[in-house]
């Protein structure tokens, strides 16, 4: 049976069954399920855990640790290797060792990854742990608390205000029940729920039955009781949790476009070598072995394992930051992003916030505007935002706990309807001794104020004029200039009733306004100082007043000249937001639709986008974004989606992280330009060669022997220093750029390596092979000795170049004067050339097909090295004025 099947099936029945059959279904009481019925219910319904979430499974992990497109590079090359060098090869020539090294460097890679991916998972599953809220049920008639993990379909949940719904529920009892669904529909709408019998006549969506609560979404306000209709994997939540957007993320798509610039070149190149080398020595199979081999020799066989190792080390060096890298790749993610989007409550200032001036309509101190604003928010059930927090404190000044006491005995509340991002305010009715009604209403000054007809001054109730708006405007600017949170306090008299409706918030009397001082955070203005020193553009996300945005933003740095509300938003056309959010910096007053079209914009405009977010109203945008950003007190829902969780709500650490992430990424630039410039340089010389020489100048095994003693020494280079220049500014994850290095530093390389096949041909060869060339030697035995000292001539050539011009090309600065490489990077390399220049002289070296050459060999091969580098150096000066960038 399929999920929508299951769904549809169980959980529909029971929106339409009244609750005395629900009881019987599922052998539950209004007590609550016996103690003996419980394993038995788990027996048969399963865990409630959701296992079998793709990003949390160990097949998507193994699966996103192997596959990828620079493996898959590998991978069919080792297939061919095996074909041809095992299946197709006699029993002389038969070498499995290219498919052995290939397939080692593909194992070793994926496992570094998955390691660390489960290290990861680890940090993240002992943080939910800690704040993974444990669920309130009925079991035997009592009341009794345990882990959400631990329900049971048949269990009677208590669910009250800031709950996230543990599982998927049919509603049997509700007092003004509200909850958002976002983590489910991605829709910010708040919904009443109710434990009302739906009739079969109602044409409605599985998540718009009224009577039904699913798992992960959360209460906004009221309480209520359930029955566990599904659990676990068989929930929807189960289902949609989390979409996987692994495969068009900027990562994968910086890897493909890398990956592609590299099969480009292959797919030139050996045709070319194929039948340049079949032409001239007549032998095809050998040709496309040796195609094959420079098809290996041109791709960096260790990308994959220095991309995971700079990724992996990345992410540890950010654990130790208070920060939980959940996602590997978003490091490259904070390397590149250009742009940080969030909310100010939390970021820029503080959580909390403190209440300044109660108010009439005039501005003058009005203590019933305080009680009327008390009552509210003590009255409401929805969750505690820090303005009902600030409110709430008043009952502890001193002299005042006596009249609000007294408040709250004379008033008690008889309905509600919650807040929500459309509505922007809450509506609470209470009724006094005498049962007299009462709606009071606070919240968005605009939204408040133009529901209203009348006001209330000095006890007297007046008629709205037509300029309102302008008085009110005169009386709360000032404040909300100085960065003050203001909100509206309305009323109206009822008479007798006992439930509100919207239509009931019409015709108010605006009775005064409340300030609240929103102080920025002592860090706020150094961290947004910072990340513009870093070229990230912060951008602030909000739904507060735009007044209050833009004081905020004036005090801690950032530019607020061009703001756009959620109703200027909404009357430009695609192309013109498109322009237009690139101007702007402070975006208010903000639904969570128009936080998701805002990176959506970003987006197409080629930024990388980081956004920061911890609510509900959040989850669409942490998917949208390049980067999702979490904290450890976030929503589970909001937690689950983002790449990063920090410990600590602070832009410090988020600075912290863009330099890890850019030193991460240049490093891995590193390894990929210098690299395949090196065996591009080298495979141009192969086809030259390859095309005069009446012998292969390198046999399939030395190359395969040169990329892997190389690669072997470039795995350190996750431990280089990066100079402070290449981290002050983004960089793009991208092959855009890669064609243009190989194409402008490979030849270089060529150009010494054909003045050293003339050398090694027409001097060093002859010298000591009896002063005549190769075509002039009859005895095979002699031949072979003069293309063994051929091939490690040029083989300890391209080694020794290919190391010290990865010191060269590493830095834009002078190297080993301006910048030096890392010491395990310096000592690494410099021991890797003596260890590998000694293996020439060991008996080793003559099952490589090499030899060892006399000692002043090596001062030829020392001019040319450094020859090879002050040409460099020029040519490096030149690619820099022209291309401003090297790395």
């Amino acid at each position: 049976m399929s999920k929508a099947t299951l769904l549809d099936g169980r959980m529909k029945q029971y929106a339409y069954r009244e609750t005395s059959e629900l009881y019987h279904d599922l052998s539950t009481t209004p007590d609550g399920l016996s103690s003996e019925l419980v394993d038995a219910m788990r027996e048969t319904y399963g865990k409630n855990q959701i296992a079998g979430r793709k990003t949390d499974t160990l097949f998507y992990r193994l699966r996103r640790a192997f596959i990828n497109p620079f493996t898959l590079i590998l991978f069919v090359l080792a297939l061919v290797s095996l074909i041809t060098d095992v299946f197709l090869a006699s029993n002389f020539t038969r070498n499995i060792t290219t498919f052995v090294i290939i397939c080692t460097m593909i194992l070793i890679s994926g496992t570094i990854r998955l390691l660390q991916e489960l290290r990861a998972k680890t940090a993240a599953d002992r943080l939910n742990q800690l704040v993974h809220a444990s669920v309130t049920v009925k079991r035997g008639g009592v009341l009794t608390e345990i882990p959400a993990e631990e329900l049971v379909v048949g269990d009677l949940v208590l669910l009250s205000a800031g709950d996230r719904i543990p599982a998927d529920l049919r509603l049997i009892q509700t007092t003004d029940l509200f909850v958002s669904q976002a983590a489910i529909t991605g829709e910010s709408a708040i919904l009443e729920k109710n434990s009302e019998r739906r009739s079969y006549d109602d044409q409605e969506s599985l998540t718009q039955l009224s009577n039904l609560a699913f798992m992960a979404t959360t209460v906004i306000s009221g309480k209520g009781t359930g029955i566990v209709l599904a659990v676990g994997n068989e929930a929807l939540y189960g289902n949609f949790v989390v979409p996987d957007t692994d495969g068009g993320s900027s990562f994968q798509r910086g890897a493909n476009s890398i990956a592609w610039v590299m099969i480009r070149f292959m797919a030139v190149l050996v045709p070319v070598v194929f039948l340049v080398s079949g032409l001239t020595k007549g032998n095809w199979l050998e040709s496309f072995v040796f195609a094959l081999s420079v098809a290996v020799g041109l791709t960096p066989e260790m990308l994959p394992m220095v991309i995971t190792t700079c990724l992996a080390k990345g992410s540890l060096a950010m654990s130790k930051k208070q920060t939980i890298i959940k996602n590997i790749n978003a490091m490259q993610g904070f390397g590149s992003m250009d742009v940080l989007c969030m909310d100010k409550t939390g970021t820029l200032t503080n959580e909390s916030i403190l209440l300044e001036y109660y108010m009439d309509v005039l501005g003058n101190e009005s203590e019933k505007t305080l009680e009327l604003a008390f009552l509210n928010s003590s009255c409401h059930s929805g969750v505690r935002n820090p303005i009902d927090n600030a409110i709430l404190a008043c009952k502890t000044m001193p002299g005042k706990e006596a009249q609000f006491a007294q408040l709250q005995t004379r008033f008690q509340k008889a309905d509600e309807i919650p807040f929500d991002y459309t509505r922007k305010y809450v509506s609470t009715l209470v009724t006094d001794e005498e049962g007299n009604c009462r709606l009071i209403l606070k919240g968005d000054i605009g939204q408040v104020v133009s529901r209203c007809r009348f006001i209330e001054y000095q006890g007297r109730t007046l008629p709205i004029e037509e300029s309102g708006m302008e008085s009110v405007a005169s009386v709360v600017d000032e404040m909300l200039d100085d960065g003050m949170k203001v909100i509206a306090v309305a009323q109206k008299e009822l008479g007798c009733r006992r439930a509100l409706a919207p239509e009931d918030e019409t015709n108010l009397v605006l009775v005064g306004y409340l300030a609240f001082f929103d102080a920025p955070k002592k860090t706020a203005k150094q961290s947004i100082a910072a990340l513009n020193r870093l070229r990230v553009t912060p951008k602030i996300l909000t739904g507060d007043q735009a007044q209050i945005a833009v004081s905020i933003c004036r005090r801690v740095g950032i530019d607020s000249s061009n703001l756009m509300t959620g109703a200027q938003m909404n009357a430009l056309t695609v192309q013109q937001f498109r322009v237009a959010v690139e101007k702007t910096n402070v975006f208010a007053e903000l639904t969570p639709e128009q936080k998701v079209r805002i990176l959506s914009a970003l987006h197409e405009n080629g930024h990388t986008v980081g956004f920061l977010g911890d609510g509900i109203n959040d989850i669409p945008a942490l998917g949208e974004a390049d980067v999702g950003i979490s904290v450890d007190t976030a929503v589970d829902a909001a937690k689950d989606i983002a790449d990063v969780v920090l410990l600590q709500k602070d832009l410090n650490i988020l600075e912290q992280g863009i330099l890890e992430g850019r030193k991460t990424f240049t490093n891995m630039l590193k390894y990929i330009k210098i690299t395949a410039s090196s065996n591009f340089g080298n495979i141009l010389s192969i086809v030259c060669a390859s095309a005069v020489l009446p012998f292969l100048p390198i046999t399939a095994i030395q190359i395969l022997l040169l990329n892997l003693l190389y690669d072997v020494l470039c795995i350190v280079l996750p431990w280089d220093n990066v100079d402070e220049e290449e981290t002050l500014a983004p960089r793009e994850w991208t092959g855009k750029t890669l064609g243009r290095f190989m194409l402008s530093f490979g030849p270089i390389s060529s150009i010494f390596d054909l003045l050293t096949f003339l050398f090694l041909y027409f001097v060093l060869c002859p010298g000591l092979c009896g002063g005549i060339i190769y075509t002039q030697l009859t005895d095979p035995a002699m031949q072979l000795r003069y293309i063994a000292l051929f091939q490690t001539g040029w083989f300890l050539e391209s080694m020794w170049s290919q190391v010290l011009i990865l010191h060269l090309l590493r830095t834009k600065k002078i190297a080993f004067v301006q910048s030096r490489a890392s010491v395990p990077v310096f000592l690494i390399t410099m021991l890797g050339v003596a260890a590998f220049t000694c293996l020439t002289f060991t008996k080793t070296a003559g099952l490589l097909g090499l030899t060892h050459l006399p000692l002043w060999y090596f001062a030829y091969l020392l001019l040319t090295v450094v020859c090879y580098m002050l040409l460099t150096t020029v040519a490096k000066r030149i690619y820099q004025r022209h291309y401003q960038e090297l790395i």
